[in-house]
């Protein structure tokens, strides 16, 4: 790996050192684990990664989360959260995340100040500033820090780091919530997370390994996979069981997005008025 990647390394464990303690919001994907592989070496067992827990994880996450911090070296815990206990975030407006988010911090101060932990650090990096992401609004609010972010690096600076760290995640496709499958102004439910998780556990043992399974009103499934799959699933047997067990599982239309996967695509969704807002509070908080 290039010197240069490696001074980039050293600069994010440097950045990371001038805490005395940390609590790590870790997901287990790339960003969050540079950021717990940084606090291991720059605090060793000052330094606690912690993974929330609720219906809207998709199955095997907790796992591949448990596995990558064992290979970090960081301690690492889980707790359960509540976000599904907030009926604004059951609403699903475009601000969900933000109430995802705060719950997710809250149980954070709570938990390092039992512990006299003072400082949270989150996975966003220098991509997320100009992104539409509530999430960040929260992060402000419980003055959790992103060193990433603050470092300005991007997500493929991340990536280079994970790789020259050996992080097993540095290719990792990012994997968001369950939630962010169902169309804005659809209610959350756990069925609903459910069914969409059993739909892509379906695409993913076929060999669809980047998947989405976007729930819209009456039931409809519109899959997501890369352009270059798109005749992979349009082929017969393939195409026949993935409708016969979606519907099965409860969708009673199956789609496929000629556009192919993109991150984020449900932004399409928000009123340009929101995003106006958006931009005009400046990059991760809401007027």
């Amino acid at each position: 790996m290039s010197p240069h990647v490696a001074s980039l390394a050293e600069q994010l464990v440097s950045h990371v050192s001038q805490f005395e303690n940390c609590l790590v919001a870790y997901s287990g994907g790339v960003d969050s684990a540079v950021v717990a592989k940084a606090a291991q070496l720059a605090l060793g067992e000052q330094a606690v990664a912690v993974t929330g827990v609720s219906a809207s994880l998709a199955a095997g996450e907790l796992e591949a989360a448990q596995r990558i911090a064992a290979q970090i070296g960081i301690r690492h815990e889980v707790l359960s959260t509540d976000e599904l206990g907030n009926p604004e975030y059951l609403q699903n407006a475009p601000d969900r995340c933000f109430h995802c988010k705060t719950e997710l911090y809250d149980q954070l101060q709570r938990m390092g100040a039992a512990r006299g932990i003072r400082t949270i650090l989150n996975g966003a990096n220098a991509d997320d500033l100009s992104d539409f992401r509530p999430g960040t609004k929260a992060a402000s609010q419980h003055a959790v820090r992103s060193p990433l972010a603050e470092c300005g690096f991007t997500k493929a600076t991340v990536r280079l780091i994970a790789q020259h760290w050996g992080i097993e995640a540095w290719d990792k496709p990012a994997t968001p919530c369950l939630s962010s499958r169902v169309a804005y102004g659809l209610s959350i439910t756990p069925e609903r997370l459910a069914r969409i998780d059993a739909a892509e556990r379906l695409l993913r043992s076929l060999g669809f390994n980047t998947v989405r399974v976007r729930l819209h009103e009456n039931e409809l499934a519109r899959l997501e996979v890369p352009l270059d799959a798109l005749s992979r699933l349009m082929d017969p047997p393939t195409r026949d069981t993935v409708i016969r067990e979606l519907r099965r599982l409860g969708f009673r239309y199956v789609t496929l997005d000629l556009e192919g996967f993109r991150s984020g695509s449900f932004k399409q969704l928000i009123p340009a008025e929101t995003l106006t807002a958006f931009s005009a509070a400046g990059a991760g908080r809401l007027a």
